[in-house]
């Protein structure tokens, strides 16, 4: 089946549409649509002299916790002038039209919970969340400061995000594969398969017998293996597909 310009496969379609379980992976891909830069493309005007693999780790705040702090500001204010695209909602009516879904993101610009989406893990963190550095509440309201401090330790705050070094938060992995093990299709969009042990969802879904889709412009580590390699954006092979196999625009 033909859209925009895609090639969609008949038999993906029919695999979508009878489909009980659903787990889908997400990378900066998507939100690239969404003008998000990536995490090194980030590095403009007056953070172009910063690695940011400098920046993003524990020591970094350590050393330097006002200049990391500022940072993330940046980097908030442009995730905040960011929307959702065509392909986050395009998820959000999947997991409204499959029994049981599952959406692991390796993105932490919160776009997936804006667009309507449910429960998202997000192996990541968030970047629009703060959390004590010391005890790793969520803070919601912030003193003054750069960095604020924690209204209960005095400890500095800083973003709810998994920096360099850093273990994902307990038990979300093990979720994700859990997901990943038990769906009947799995999706990987967006991301370049690159990265353990997030990339290893999509081969312990194969392992488990589901089909496995990937959505991305270009050829990954895991293109040879998947089911289905569908080369295009996000956006666009997301609608055409969700369009293809309820006959209905998203």
């Amino acid at each position: 089946m033909s859209a925009a310009g895609l090639s969609i496969p008949e038999d993906l379609v029919g695999t979508l549409r009878e489909a009980r379980s659903v787990t889908v992976l997400t990378g900066s891909g998507i939100s690239a649509e969404s003008g998000v830069p990536t995490f090194r493309d980030a590095q403009s005007g007056l953070w172009a002299r910063y690695d940011p693999l400098e920046l993003a780790t524990p020591k970094a705040f350590a050393r330097d916790p006002k200049l990391v702090w500022r940072w993330y500001l940046w980097r908030r204010g442009l995730v905040g002038a960011a929307a959702p695209n065509p392909g986050h909602y395009a998820l959000v009516e999947m997991e409204r039209r499959v029994p049981v879904f599952t959406l692991v993101t390796q993105n932490v610009d919160g776009l997936h919970g804006a667009a309507g989406s449910g429960s998202v893990l997000e192996l990541h963190g968030n970047i629009r969340r703060t959390k004590c550095s010391r005890e790793g509440n969520i803070i919601e309201s912030l003193d003054e400061g750069e960095p604020p401090r924690c209204p209960d330790c005095g400890a500095y705050l800083r973003p709810d995000v998994v920096w360099f070094g850093e273990a994902l938060p307990e038990g979300m992995i093990e979720a994700a594969l859990e997901a990943a093990r038990a769906c009947d299709l799995f999706f990987s969009v967006g991301t370049s398969s690159l990265v353990y042990p997030v990339a290893s969802l999509p081969y312990a879904a194969l392992e488990s017998g589901a089909a496995v889709v990937e959505i991305n412009p270009g050829e990954t580590p895991l293109t040879p293996r998947a089911t289905y390699a569908l080369r295009g954006t996000a956006g666009e092979t997301l609608s055409c597909l969700l369009e293809a196999a309820f006959r209905q625009s998203v």
